[in-house]
Formats: structure tokens, C-alpha cells, sequence
């Protein structure tokens, strides 16, 4: 269950490894969501690439089917994050900070944090994609066979040989699109530019393309020397004069995983 339980929703996909080649030669992505504590599988995707848009459509979807978890565990790979933004954020996982759900990011090259989405990775290669369909629509036809096998007629013995289906109960947290942000202790609040940047006084300050349409709050500490925060998330400070922004720690860095089950252990 996802809320009030505080059980984990997991998404790892579309990482370098994911991807292969249909029938017609085309790539095929998989974007693949499960639910922690049941292990229930939640999505399975047959996406052409991982651009950010069909990713929000994909989980627009199933918010709204299932509800919001608390929290979402994926691996450093794009569309979840981007290497080259602002504490690595993405316009994803701007999205999904939006909607109050917490980013929990494993370490790179530790796919054992996420082992029990990896050990249904392995399974789901292995039936569903060997060989794998001519084109998009038929590998989406053999996705959508697996995800009912393997929610209602797979046990498990990690749950007392029950099926993901019978303990998985969808979130009672409902999708009702995105809330207002306010900044009532802060001087007063901005919005991003399309091109990432902050305009203040007549001049710009970069922040980054992944906040673009995003309000951001601003409060003056000193003189010229401001505090820039994007909802309850202090970001750094900036300096009107050096026209920089000056990050502070990243607050969705990797952070200590409990579940280290072994991924290539058997279901």
C-alpha cells in the first residue's frame, strides 16, 4: 500500500541496459513502475525513447488510475534525472516534486538498492522481449500479457506465496494536478523564463532550463546576496552583482537505500 503505509513506489527504467531492438529495427524503451511492497508491477511501457513527455504522459496516467505515492526510487539516468542540470533534476522529477512526491535516487552503479525491481527486470527480458515483437504495438500487447501474469498468477515467496495482486492496495493520495506554490516567508517569488533564467533588477541570473514556467521564492539576506528556493527546497544563493547562482548541497543526491536484496537472487 502507498500511503498511509509510506511504502516506496519504484520506477527504474531506461537505463542504458533497457533498451532493444523490435522486429522492424526500431528501439524500444521500457518504462517499468512498481509498487514496493507488494511488488505489484504497475506500468510496463513500450516507449520509442526517453524523452520527458511521453514519460509525464505515461505517469499522468497512472497517478490518476492509482493515486500518489509518498516517494519514487530510480536510478541517475535521463528521463528520471539529467546529468547536466541543476542538482541533476530533470523536468520529470520537477514534475513529480511538484506533486509532493519525494525523490529517492540510488547510488550509479548500485542496482542491487533497487534488487527486487531488478530481479523482475531480468524476468520480464527473459518472457517478454525473447524475441521480442515487430513493432511497438505488438511488444506493448506482450508487456501488457506479462504485467497480468505476473501481478495475478505468480507467486512469490517473498510474501508467503501470494500473488502481487492480492496484498497491493492503490494510494488514497488522488492526482488533482498541480497545487500553487507560495512563498509567504520569502520577499517575494519569480518565474523561471523559458530559457532558465531568473530576471531580477533588470538583470539575469541562470538557474536552469529544467525549472522553466517553474515560481520560484526569493529573499534578500543581505545586500545584493539572495536565498532561492523552489517550494520547501532551499537551492543557493546569488549575487546580483556576479549575476551567479551559488548552489547549496543537493537535496536529491543518492541517500542510503534499505532494500539491497540481491537482483539476480529468484523470484
Amino acid at each position: 500500500m502507498l500511503f498511509p503505509e509510506c511504502c516506496l513506489l519504484q520506477d527504474v527504467a531506461n537505463d542504458s541496459k533497457g533498451e532493444f531492438k523490435l522486429g522492424n529495427g526500431q528501439y524500444c524503451y521500457p518504462l517499468t513502475v512498481t509498487d514496493h511492497a507488494s511488488r505489484f508491477l504497475l506500468l510496463c511501457e513500450a516507449l520509442d525513447s526517453t524523452r520527458e513527455d511521453p514519460a509525464i504522459t505515461a505517469f499522468e496516467r497512472l497517478f490518476r488510475e492509482r493515486g500518489l505515492p509518498l516517494a519514487i526510487r530510480s536510478d541517475n539516468g535521463v528521463p528520471f534525472a539529467s546529468p547536466n542540470a541543476l542538482f541533476g533534476l530533470s523536468k520529470l522529477s520537477v514534475w513529480w516534486l511538484r506533486l509532493g512526491i519525494a525523490i529517492e535516487r540510488i547510488k550509479p552503479g548500485h542496482p542491487q538498492q533497487n534488487g527486487r525491481h531488478e530481479r523482475m527486470h531480468l524476468t520480464l527480458k527473459k518472457e517478454a522481449t525473447r524475441p521480442p515483437g515487430f513493432n511497438s504495438l505488438q511488444q506493448q500487447d506482450r508487456f501488457d500479457a506479462f504485467v497480468r501474469e505476473f501481478n495475478t498468477e505468480r507467486p512469490h515467496e517473498a510474501l508467503d506465496m501470494k500473488c502481487p495482486a492480492e496484498l497491493y492496495t492503490a494510494s488514497t493520495r488522488v492526482y488533482a494536478g498541480l497545487p500553487d506554490l507560495t512563498y509567504p516567508f520569502h520577499d517575494r517569488d519569480v518565474v523561471v523564463t523559458a530559457c532558465g533564467r531568473l530576471c531580477l533588477h533588470r538583470k539575469r541570473i541562470n538557474i536552469s532550463t529544467v525549472l522553466a514556467g517553474q515560481k520560484l521564492g526569493i529573499k534578500e539576506v543581505d545586500e545584493g546576496i539572495w536565498l532561492i528556493s523552489f517550494m520547501h527546497y532551499d537551492l543557493g544563493y546569488f549575487d546580483l552583482e556576479q549575476k551567479t547562482l551559488q548552489p547549496l548541497d543537493n537535496p536529491f543526491g543518492p541517500k542510503p537505500v534499505t532494500d539491497v536484496s540481491n537482483p539476480t537472487s529468484p523470484l
